[in-house]
Parts: structure tokens; C-alpha cells; sequence
């Protein structure tokens, strides 16, 4: 069954006010200090890439993909299947992720770069579920939050699909159809 994903809840033009806004606040922090920015594949990916095209400081960019679950459920460690090819140890270190839920992930993957010996690490998210959180972890660049929704587009999917939407929409499940 295919779902329903006609519900706009964040528009194109919206979204490009956020990263707007989140650039300029980013700009304002680090002013002329290089900045190396690390988005959390796969989901953040397209804010990444709009936001560092705003960007007025040096930045350096380097991916990872991390998980802490298996299906639904947490397994309580960080698995990494792509790994930084560059040196955290001193660096000003920028998180990007596409929308903070539960916190679970990314609070470990902070903690990693930490013990990594970077200099600083601050966290920046597209979209902001606080209703999610099952630990305690704040972003310190938040873009728009959102209610307790299964949202897709903007590089946020379902089963790898719908990424590709410029806007952000609600998945339905069959109760809501």
C-alpha cells in the first residue's frame, strides 16, 4: 500500500527561510572560525547542503552514517557504517541533522566526537520533534519544530523513498486515511 503523503506541513519557502535564519545564526557564533561541518547521512544531506552555501566562515565537510537501532528498538551502541576520513582533535565541529526525535543517536555521537578530541562540538537540526526525547539533548541551531509526526521530504524518508519532496509532508497512516 502505497502511503498517504499529500499533507504539506512545511513549506519549499518556508524551509528556505529556516536555513536562512539558522545560517545567520551559525555566521553570528563562529564569525571567521573554520568550522568543520558534519552531516549525519543519509537524511541530512539537502539542509546540509543549503546550509553550508550560506555559510560565510571556512568549512571543511565530512559525513558520517550512524545508527543506535535495529528496526524500532534502541540497541543501546552506536553503529557506524561510514566513518569520518578526517581528524576531529582540535576542531570546531558542527553536527547537522535532519530532525532530532528521541536524541538517542545523536547524544552518542556527540559524546564520540568529544572523545574524539575536538575542540568544541555544537549540534544543528532541520527540524526539532521535542515531544520525541527520551534523553536529555538540545540543539544548539534548531530550524522548526515539529509535532509528534512521521514526516518525509527534504531528505527525510520512509524506507528510502520521498527524500526527494521540497516541502515536508505527513505520512498517514491507515487510521488517518
Amino acid at each position: 500500500m502505497i502511503p498517504d503523503t499529500s499533507e504539506i506541513l512545511i513549506s519549499a519557502d518556508e524551509i528556505k527561510d529556516m536555513v536562512e535564519r539558522v545560517a545567520d545564526e551559525i555566521n553570528r557564533d563562529y564569525g571567521d572560525k573554520p568550522v568543520l561541518v558534519i552531516p549525519v547521512l543519509t537524511g541530512a544531506f539537502i539542509f546540509a547542503a543549503d546550509l553550508v552555501r550560506l555559510l560565510k566562515m571556512p568549512v571543511e565537510i565530512d559525513f558520517m552514517k550512524v545508527s543506535s537501532y535495529v528496526g524500532q528498538s534502541s540497541t543501546g551502541e552506536l553503529k557506524i557504517s561510514k566513518d569520518l576520513s578526517v581528524d576531529v582533535k582540535g576542531k570546531d565541529v558542527l553536527l547537522v541533522e535532519d530532525v532530532i526525535d528521541t536524541g538517542f543517536t545523536l547524544s552518542l555521537l556527540r559524546q564520540m566526537i568529544v572523545d574524539r578530541g575536538a575542540k568544541s562540538v555544537k549540534i544543528c537540526t532541520a527540524f526539532n520533534k521535542p515531544s520525541g526525547r527520551t534523553v536529555d539533548i538540545d540543539a544548539d541551531y534548531s530550524g522548526i519544530e515539529v509535532g509528534n509526526y512521521f514526516i518525509v521530504g527534504y531528505g527525510l524518508d520512509l524506507d528510502g523513498m520521498y527524500r526527494d519532496y521540497g516541502d515536508i509532508r505527513v505520512v498517514k497512516d491507515k487510521e488517518q486515511q
